[in-house]
């Protein structure tokens, strides 16, 4: 009897056990397999060396920056050169046509002497700078060589979040070094006006310092983008990684080769986020959109009708949920291109053609993102502000008559917006403030529970503040 209980008791774990190694072996089975990718365009993908004076070659790793948003480069890696006084960093790119045009990062490349790419089949060949664009952080390169294994481009607005996508690259200057994941979001903006151009794809495959530069492919085998940053506290990687769409990267090709810069749309606005209270105070029904806060005059925007207040909810079709999606789409935008915004203005929703303009080249933003502050209250509510004289308005660098400077802040709402003495109020809601008597009619029937929209300048920077009334009691 005993023997039966064993036997039985054996067969019943062999079932479980099997139905486990089944489903493991049938999951494996479901996972891709990357290995024609890497053999078909693998060769395509190459090691770039920049060489150069280390006073222009930055130098990350010899920096203890505990920034979280770095870049991850060669000259995080880098090695004395035989030459002497020189360092080389190291970084990675791919060929984009038979007759030797290479992408790669600009910061791969920037300040170097001398560049060299080395191919799969262990050829080394100099490299020209044919034009770089910082803002989108590419560089194209050009070898003196024919019949060059290419890489297949793709489209990278079809990306979409949960896809496969596949790394080549030179992590540590281990060439060709192959690492998979996902797409884990699209459309990302982060960091400062540099970078505000580019709708980065967030990934979690595993990059390190000298993939900067190399293809991220889609498992049709196609580049849709180009792996440039990392987040990181440690400077190496910890599961998010970033890439340049490769849609904004060709469309920059195309025009370092037929103008030799990069030209860009803009409209003359500086915008910010909408938080709960703005939305409160404008009386949006929901958080979104880019609140303008300044417009420049003889602007694009400025002949289309767009006003200080305004809040821009689409572009050319295209939905701005948030102040950061507006300057990649007007950057992307052909200068004397047309198209419709729409705003939100009083309650309503306006549609206004407009005339997008050229961002001057020297210029480094094209709808500077202000900085989004809490909360402030008004007179009333915990602030006392005095008249401007002309001597302070000089110092000050203000080219109108308008505004209040802020001289006690009392409430404690107040202290918890951050408002401090020598703020400047220039309008109260809709209304440009002049005066002291100007701000206090402004500001005297607001009602407990409502919250009130102040447009203040600080130093050069000027933004919206929705200011909640405190209630009684």
């Amino acid at each position: 009897m005993l023997k039966a209980s064993r036997g039985m008791a054996s067969r019943w774990l062999i079932g479980p056990l099997l139905l486990m190694l089944l489903t493991a072996s049938a999951a494996a089975a479901d996972l891709p397999d990357f290995t024609e990718l890497v053999e078909k365009y693998g060769p395509a993908v190459v090691n770039v060396q920049a060489t150069g004076n280390p006073d222009n070659l930055s130098d990350e790793a010899d920096q203890d920056i505990p920034e979280i948003f770095r870049r991850f480069f060669g000259p995080g890696m880098p090695i004395p050169h035989p030459r002497g006084g020189q360092r080389v960093s190291m970084g990675s790119g791919f060929i984009i046509s038979a007759d030797g045009y290479v992408l790669t990062n600009n910061h791969v490349v920037e300040g170097a002497d001398q560049i060299t790419v080395n191919l799969s089949d262990r050829r080394e060949l100099d490299a020209k700078v044919v034009g770089t664009d910082a803002q989108y952080d590419i560089a194209l390169l050009k070898l003196n060589a024919n019949n060059l294994p290419v890489v297949s481009i793709g489209d990278s607005k079809s990306l979409k979040a949960g896809q496969w996508v596949v790394a080549i690259g030179s992590p540590f200057g281990f060439d060709h070094s192959v690492t998979a994941g996902i797409v884990s979001a699209v459309g990302r903006q982060f960091g400062g006006a540099d970078q505000q151009y580019v709708p980065f794809i967030q990934t979690d495959v595993p990059i390190n310092r000298g993939n900067s530069g190399g293809p991220l492919f889609n498992l049709d085998g196609q580049v849709v983008g180009i792996n440039s940053q990392i987040f990181s506290n440690t400077g190496g990687f910890m599961g998010v990684s970033f890439a340049i769409p490769i849609d904004i990267a060709m469309n920059a090709v195309e025009q370092i080769k037929t103008t030799g810069h990069v030209s860009r749309g803009m409209i003359g606005v500086t915008i910010q986020n909408v938080d709960r209270e703005n939305a409160k105070a404008l009386g949006l029904a929901r958080i979104g959109g880019a609140l303008v806060n300044k417009v420049t005059p003889g602007s694009s925007a400025d002949k289309a009708g767009v006003q200080v207040g305004d809040v821009i909810l689409s572009f050319a079709g295209r939905e701005v949920r948030t102040s950061a999606d507006l300057p990649p789409l007007v950057g992307a935008t052909r200068p004397g291109t047309k198209v419709d915004i729409v705003i939100y203005r009083d309650g309503k929703n306006l549609t206004l053609p407009i005339t997008v303009g050229e961002l001057p080249v020297d210029k480094s933003t094209v709808a500077s993102i202000g900085g989004s502050q809490s909360t402030a209250p008004s007179n009333p509510l915990g602030i006392v502000v005095d008249d401007i004289t002309a001597d302070q308005r000089k110092e000050l660098g203000l080219d109108t008559q308008d505004g209040v400077v802020v001289t006690r802040v009392s409430g404690a709402a107040a202290r918890r917006a951050a408002l401090a003495p020598g703020d400047v109020i220039l309008m109260v809601g809709r209304k440009p403030i002049k005066s002291v008597s100007d701000f206090n009619a402004a500001v005297k029937d607001v009602k407990p529970g409502d919250s009130v929209m102040l447009l203040v300048r600080r130093e050069d920077v000027t933004s919206f503040i929705a200011v909640p009334v405190p209630k009684k009691g």
